[in-house]
């Protein structure tokens, strides 16, 4: 197969994955804390990394001066994003949690803009102001209820999910700069450790009850999240970026949202011509912000 093709259908396959994760999210902490999930996710997941990254004799050390950068990867990229993300996915629903969380390339943007000092042409500048009028009009339309609501709980998911996308692009940004020195595999497998670390003093208060009480369904879940979004979407996507452009391969994510809400509406949740209004401004933002 085709170098370039077999990238564009792996990539489809990572943002399939991890579409999925928001319908399994959105499922599973109905029964599950969403701290107590996304924690068990990473206690699966960063053992396994370590185990790829010895078996792929990977040097694993790193300078002592690296150690800030690396505790900010933890927090960024593990336990702040996905505390803001499973808790704002269990107040709001899949499809909204998913299109919310591509606004993460609109704030990468911004803070490049700000630090790094990268142009924001008009055309950048349009999607991001079209991607936020999207955000509005999401934030008013929750497809629970069928119609234009004032929800503070639901307000409060969305904020949460912005706070992720806003932690994700911090993660990229300071990845960044640790990328032109150290390997992506062994910088992502610091960030799962640190970020697995940081997550412990939200639930080892009853982490063993956790632990015993997790239902099949639920160890299903953690296990989908650790394996197939955690392991296989990380390799996936960083294989990507070792071939092609991160612009090109960036463009893909935009599939996320859209496979979420297809999803979602074959297992039957009713979509609001509003909020695929509010889902189509901010996907297209998203994507004109990327040129």
């Amino acid at each position: 197969m085709n170098r370039n093709l077999f990238i564009g259908v792996l990539l489809i396959l990572v943002s399939f994955v991890w579409a999925g994760s928001f319908i399994v999210v959105d499922i599973t902490t109905k029964e599950m804390d969403p701290i107590d999930l996304g924690f068990l996710r990473f206690l699966v997941a960063t053992p396994l990394m370590i185990l790829i990254a010895v078996l792929r004799k990977k040097p694993l050390s790193i300078p002592k001066k690296e150690l800030p950068w690396l505790i900010i990867l933890g927090l960024t990229g593990v336990t702040l994003l996905y505390l803001f993300q499973f808790l704002g996915i269990h107040f709001t629903n899949a499809p909204t949690a998913s299109v919310l969380i591509n606004t993460n390339v609109i704030f990468i943007a911004i803070l490049c803009s700000l630090f790094l000092h990268e142009a924001l042409t008009r055309k950048r500048v349009a999607g991001i102001v079209l991607s936020f009028i999207g955000v509005f009009v999401i934030m008013f339309s929750d497809i629970a209820k069928q119609e234009l609501t004032v929800d503070n709980l639901f307000y409060v998911g969305c904020v949460l999910i912005l706070l992720s996308a806003f932690c994700w692009a911090l993660y990229s940004l300071v990845g960044k700069r640790l990328l032109k020195t150290y390997d992506e595999f062994v910088i992502t497998t610091y960030a799962f450790g640190f970020g697995t670390l940081f997550y412990i003093p939200f639930v080892v208060p009853h982490l063993s009850l956790v632990l015993q009480q997790t239902s099949m369904n639920g160890w299903m879940a953690v296990l989908y999240l650790a394996l197939t979004c955690s392991i296989f979407g990380y390799l996936g996507w960083y294989y990507a970026l070792k071939h092609i452009d991160a612009s090109k391969a960036a463009v893909f994510l935009n599939l996320i949202p859209l496979f979420t809400i297809l999803i979602s509406f074959f297992l039957g949740t009713s979509l609001t011509w509003f909020f695929l209004l509010g889902a189509a401004f901010i996907i297209y933002g998203v994507y004109i912000t990327q040129e």
